[in-house]
């Protein structure tokens, strides 16, 4: 196949699916709807500048943690997935909530109604969701076929983009609810950072328990995955529709 044909396939099957999840939660709202300009460019700042300063902090993380995993065997054991797992249920959720939550400050100014915080979140986290889908799919489609990278594809779009998506919306109302000066974002990011490393710790459940439970704890861990990231996203979109009210009937849509 042609390389330019090969990087579009992986670059369709990695953007449209979060671009559609961003029409999805724009439309939550039913009035006062944020302009998809905007929206985009807060979507880019995540798939762009999100990504990269996450990979230099994970990185930098992920060095000292290397030098230090004696002292942490000793703590938690010698288990051999131990490094990977710190790395997807805590390192990866602190790093990249915050890059992410940076795009939702960079917008602030343009927070109108507490629900543009939310929908603002979705979209730095679809943006940040579809650039680490491509890096996930690439690996397949090069390594290991066709085959894989459709799985791939379709269990990421179902599973990854949306957890993305609605972790940083909780951090993102945090951040309108601030700017309003209702309360601190703080503890709005702390949740997501939950949420994620929830769905990383279902997703490792595989790597943790094989011995234990056999092939069944892949299944298993994929299973809460998709019970997590759908139940957050879910969540988000009735909290948007919560925070307009009845009072908000009258607004024309923009």
């Amino acid at each position: 196949m042609d390389s330019t044909l090969e990087l579009l396939i992986l670059v369709l099957a990695a953007f449209v699916p979060s671009l559609i999840y961003l029409v999805w939660m724009r439309n939550a709202e039913r009035f006062g709807r944020e302009p998809y300009g905007r929206l985009l460019r807060i979507f880019l700042f995540g798939a762009v500048f999100s990504v990269m300063i996450a990979v230099l902090l994970e990185l930098v993380l992920m060095v000292l943690l290397h030098t230090s995993i004696g002292k942490v065997y000793e703590i938690l054991g010698t288990h051999p997935s131990l490094e990977a797992v710190i790395l997807a249920v805590i390192i990866a959720p602190v790093v990249e909530e915050f890059t992410k939550v940076l795009g939702v400050f960079r917008a602030r100014r343009f927070i109108s109604d507490i629900e543009d915080g939310i929908v603002f979140g979705a979209a730095v986290g679809l943006g940040f969701a579809a650039t680490e889908n491509l890096l996930y799919e690439s690996d397949a489609w090069f390594n290991d076929g066709a085959e894989a990278f459709i799985m791939t594809t379709i269990v990421r779009s179902l599973s990854s983009a949306l957890l993305h998506a609605s972790a940083s919306s909780v951090a993102g109302l945090g951040v309108a609810r601030s700017h309003r000066g209702d309360r601190s974002w703080f503890p709005y990011y702390v949740g997501a950072v939950v949420m994620h490393a929830a769905f990383n710790l279902a997703a490792s459940l595989g790597l943790l328990y094989e011995e234990t439970l056999g092939p069944s704890a892949y299944l298993i861990g994929l299973v809460s995955a998709f019970v997590i990231a759908i139940a957050g996203i879910t969540g988000v979109r009735a909290k948007i529709r919560d925070l307009e009210g009845p009072a908000r009937m009258g607004r024309r849509v923009r």
